[in-house]
């Protein structure tokens, strides 16, 4: 595995599935603006980069995010920044292309994910969890309404009631319960296997017709939103799109010859 290191983000790459690790152990991994300019920049640039498969996001340590930095935070309320604006510049950015990569994004969540923390790794196609693994809505613990994609992506995980819930009480969700509302895709019985089991999982898909995977995401995103005439003409230019791929021809033929399929994500 080929690694580069940037400080507060960990870029490593593994044939076509690339990692990025959010390395601030020591402070829970929680966000500073130098980690989330990192991770908006990164993603913007693993969007277009087509030698890029499939992503897998997670925390060094023990945990996966605590979410925002409160100490910088207070730091910068105290030089009178009251108006937010990281959510405008790095939050919702990095919400968008979590949730719009045009490839497989899998969540490896060991431990606590809190706050901003939770809400991107709910904007991952999969998430990958331990025993110790918990999510934690705590945006009104600290008089803030949720951001980062919550009040998109929660609803839509564990029903608009559930939501309600867990981010008006701002109460720990553990792993079992997670798994069980959809919150995890999957319980794993060692915190240790959960890197691991995500990068297994992100090169199944890497070798898969990403293309169509894409596009998949692109239609489950208007058909969760829109009507059915919306959903119908989001299939319609999708199927278009991917018919001619070589993937598609690819695929066919390797069915008609009772072959497995090649796909080269193209």
């Amino acid at each position: 595995m080929n690694g580069l290191k940037a400080e507060s983000l960990l870029v490593d790459r593994t044939d076509a599935v690339v990692t990025l690790t959010l390395n601030r152990p020591e402070a829970m991994n929680s966000f500073t603006v130098d980690l989330k300019e990192a991770l908006r920049d990164t993603l913007a640039q693993l969007e277009s980069d087509r030698s890029c498969r499939a992503v897998v996001l997670t925390g060094a340590g023990g945990n996966f995010s605590g979410g925002q930095d409160l100490k910088e935070h207070a730091t910068l309320l105290a030089a009178g920044s009251t108006d937010l604006n990281t959510v405008q510049v790095h939050y919702n950015p990095i919400a968008q292309r979590l949730a719009s990569m045009p490839k497989p994004v899998i969540a490896a969540v060991r431990g606590m994910a809190a706050g901003a923390g939770a809400s991107l790794s709910l904007l991952a196609d999969f998430r990958i969890g331990g025993p110790k693994t918990s999510f934690l809505m705590a945006f009104a613990n600290v008089g803030l309404a949720g951001d980062s994609g919550i009040s998109w992506s929660l609803p839509r995980i564990v029903g608009h009631a559930r939501a309600v819930e867990l981010l008006l009480l701002a109460r720990p969700v553990k792993a079992e319960e997670a798994s069980r509302i959809g919150m995890l895709t999957e319980l794993l019985e060692d915190d240790e296997q959960v890197l691991p089991r995500a990068q297994e999982l992100a090169a199944r898909l890497a070798a898969g017709p990403t293309i169509a995977y894409g596009a998949i995401k692109r239609e489950l995103s208007i058909g969760d939103a829109g009507t059915l005439s919306d959903a119908l003409a989001a299939e319609a230019q999708a199927q278009a799109i991917c018919g001619a791929t070589a993937d598609h021809s690819a695929a066919v033929n390797a069915f008609l010859n009772k072959q497995r399929p090649e796909y080269q994500g193209r």
